[in-house]
C-alpha cells in the first residue's frame, strides 16, 4: 500500500503546484489530473480530505440508487484510511471530471484547537463512498462558500491565518453534520427499509444455532450484511429511532432472552450459551443492566 503523508507529494501526484501552505490546501477538482501511476490501486492519505464535486460526468458513482439531491455531492476522508481508484485515465477532460473544491488539512493544523479532539466524533469521516452527502442547491451554495473564503485566507499567511481557517473548517463540519441529519430525514422511506431489513437479520441469527456458534452479533457484521459502514448504520438509526445499532442488537438480544425464560425451561447458563455468550455471568450483567432484575428474578415473576 502506498501512504501519502504530505499535502505537497499529494499535490505532485494531482499535477498541481506546490501549496501555499504545507499543511492546507484547498484545490478545485478541474485542476486535477491524476498521474498514471500504481499508486492509485491502493493509498492512504495521512491528512483529512473533504471533497465537493458536481456534474461529474464520468464512471464516478456514488450510491446505489438512492438520491436525495443531484447537485453537489460530498465526501470526507480521514487520515489512514485505505482507498482505491481505477487505473487513471490520462485522457479525461474537464467536463468528465467535473467541478467542484477539495479541502486538505493535516492533524498537525489542528494542534490545541478544540477541532482536535471533537472531529474524531464525527461519523461521517468513516462513511463509506456509497453514503456520501448529497446536497440542495442551497447547501451547496454554502459549503462552496466555505472552501473559497478557506482559499483565500491563506493567500497571505499571517498570524491570524490559522485561527481563521480553523474556524471555518469547523464551520464546514458544523454544517456538513447538520446536512447528514437532513439526508437522514429525507431517506425516510429507505431508512424504514433498511429497519425491515435489520429486524429480519437478527430475528433469523437468534434462530439459527450455527450462527450463535461464532459469538453474538457485532455491528460491523450487521452493516456488513445491509452492505453499510459500521459509523453510518449507527447514525441512521439513531436519527431515526433515538438508538444506536448496537442498542438494537442488545434489544433484540433480550427480546429473545425472555422468550426462552418464559416459554422454556432452559437453565440461565443454557439460555445465555443459547444466545451466543461466552460466558453465562457476562449475559447476567448486561440483563440485569438493561432490565434491573436478574434472569432468574425474571424467570420467578411469571412462576
Amino acid at each position: 500500500m502506498n501512504i501519502i503523508n504530505s499535502i505537497s507529494r499529494f499535490h505532485r501526484l494531482l499535477s498541481l503546484p506546490e501549496p501555499l501552505h504545507p499543511l492546507v490546501s484547498v484545490v478545485r477538482v478541474q485542476d486535477m489530473r491524476l498521474a498514471d501511476d500504481a499508486i492509485w490501486e491502493q493509498f492512504s492519505l495521512n491528512f483529512y480530505c473533504v471533497s465537493l464535486k458536481k456534474d461529474v460526468l464520468g464512471k464516478v458513482k456514488y450510491g446505489q440508487q438512492y438520491y436525495d439531491y443531484d447537485k453537489g455531492v460530498m465526501t470526507f476522508i480521514a487520515p489512514k484510511q485505505i482507498h482505491g481508484l481505477d487505473a487513471p485515465e490520462t485522457n479525461i477532460t474537464n467536463q468528465e471530471t467535473g467541478t467542484g473544491y477539495v479541502l486538505m488539512f493535516h492533524p498537525d493544523f489542528l494542534y490545541k484547537h478544540p477541532l482536535a479532539t471533537t472531529i474524531r466524533d464525527y461519523g461521517f469521516f468513516s462513511y463509506a463512498v456509497n453514503e456520501a452527502l448529497h446536497l440542495s442547491e442551497k447547501e451547496e451554495k454554502n459549503i462552496v462558500e466555505i472552501f473559497q473564503k478557506i482559499d483565500g485566507e491563506y493567500q497571505h499567511i499571517d498570524k491570524h491565518t490559522q485561527g481563521i481557517i480553523l474556524s471555518q473548517i469547523d464551520l464546514l463540519i458544523n454544517y456538513s453534520n447538520r446536512f447528514y441529519e437532513r439526508q437522514f430525514i429525507t431517506r425516510k422511506a429507505v431508512n424504514h427499509d433498511l429497519l425491515t431489513k435489520i429486524e429480519k437479520f437478527l430475528s433469523e441469527f437468534f434462530e439459527q444455532e450455527e450462527t450463535l456458534r461464532n459469538g453474538l452479533p457485532t455491528v460491523e457484521l450487521l452493516a456488513k450484511n445491509l452492505n453499510l459502514s459500521p459509523h453510518y448504520l449507527s447514525d441512521m438509526l439513531r436519527s431515526l429511532t433515538g438508538q444506536s445499532a448496537q442498542q438494537h442488537i442488545q434489544e433484540k438480544l433480550l427480546e429473545k432472552a425472555r422468550e426462552y425464560l418464559t416459554a422454556t425451561n432452559l437453565s440461565v447458563a443454557e439460555i445465555a450459551y443459547q444466545l451466543g455468550f461466552e460466558y453465562p455471568q457476562s449475559f447476567n450483567k448486561l440483563f440485569k443492566k438493561k432490565m434491573n432484575i436478574s434472569p432468574l428474578e425474571f424467570r420467578q415473576t411469571f412462576n
